[in-house]
């Protein structure tokens, strides 16, 4: 059986591994006559998927070449049914950067997660590293504070390294807390630019605060972001969740793979997601690692961890 598909953007679809990952991904020959594109095999869901792929990535590459990590993922979104799903809103660009840089959501899990933050006033997201929490989550700040929505970003996180001890470390507090907020940093610069984000910084319209200093605050016409949550205690995250006051919406986010809180101690991520599930207001979001945005690798070395913890039959 085989398959001719015309129209496409040669040049960038037969550029690179394209061709050879889709024929592997489905047992199927792609190749080019120099016209079209021929897609042939034994069996015809294989083809038609294969096709699915080519048109879609077609779409999106336009005149760029193609990233392996996008052939992949339309890969997985073809072998699960969720192309349409994904097209439907692949072009909303939820900010953009002083550069002219689209923030867009890359996977259907980001995309959750995004309309997640435009419509809850706390959304609780779990997913594995590269797979865009934190600089989605700083984004969408971001945005409801160029808009007018709130009046100001508080940017956290637990120092875990540190026991919360921040005492024992040299410096002032600003020196004290940076090593742990540079994650944080580099993505509200890329996201504001570096001469915008220190002007809002010394304006104190964007706040970065260790997680211990949150005791007692009531957080008010704010968007408050915790990050590394998953090294929360759950009395911790108990605290933070009830410092949210009026005109607050707050994101939460973390890795259960990257837990460094003591053993049979329970994680505030973990616990907030249990207890806050249903509750009208509160968004919970699972990404997966199908939604890793980061270098190819970092979804291969996550899952090989996984794979071997599950052989080990060892739970975090």
């Amino acid at each position: 059986m085989e398959t001719r598909i015309d129209g496409l953007n040669l040049a960038v679809l037969s550029t690179g591994d394209t061709f050879s990952r889709i024929s592997s991904a489905f047992g199927v020959f792609c190749g080019t006559d120099s016209k079209e594109i021929v897609v042939s095999g034994e069996n015809n869901l294989s083809i038609v998927r294969a096709c699915d792929v080519l048109k879609t990535l077609d779409a999106l590459s336009k005149d760029d070449d193609i990233d392996i990590r996008l052939v992949d993922y339309v890969i997985f979104l073809s072998r699960t049914g969720s192309i349409n799903e994904f097209m439907s809103s692949f072009d909303e660009v939820y900010y953009t950067t002083p550069t002219g840089r689209p923030i867009k959501a890359k996977t259907l899990g980001q995309r959750v997660y995004l309309d997640s933050l435009k419509r809850s006033e706390l959304v609780i997201c779990s997913g594995p590293a590269g797979s865009g929490k934190t600089f989605l989550g700083v984004a969408m700040a971001v945005r409801a504070l160029r808009n007018r929505e709130v009046s100001k970003i508080i940017l956290t996180r637990p120092a875990i390294e540190a026991g919360e001890r921040l005492g024992f470390l040299p410096g002032d507090i600003e020196e004290k807390v940076n090593p742990y907020m540079r994650p944080i940093y580099d993505a509200i610069e890329a996201l504001l630019g570096r001469d915008l984000f220190e002007r809002y910084y010394e304006k104190g319209l964007i706040e970065v605060s260790p997680l211990a200093f949150m005791r007692g605050r009531n957080l008010d016409d704010c968007f408050v972001l915790l990050d590394e949550a998953q090294n929360t205690t759950s009395d911790q995250m108990k605290m933070f969740l009830t410092r949210l006051g009026l005109n607050c919406r707050a994101c939460v986010c973390g890795d259960f793979t990257q837990i460094d809180l003591p053993k049979g101690i329970r994680n505030g991520l973990y616990d907030s997601m249990e207890v806050l599930h249903g509750i009208e207001g509160i968004s919970i979001v699972s990404m997966h690692n199908s939604d890793i945005v980061r270098n190819s690798l970092v979804q291969k070395i996550v899952e090989a961890y996984e794979k071997r913890q599950e052989k080990e039959g060892v739970e975090r």
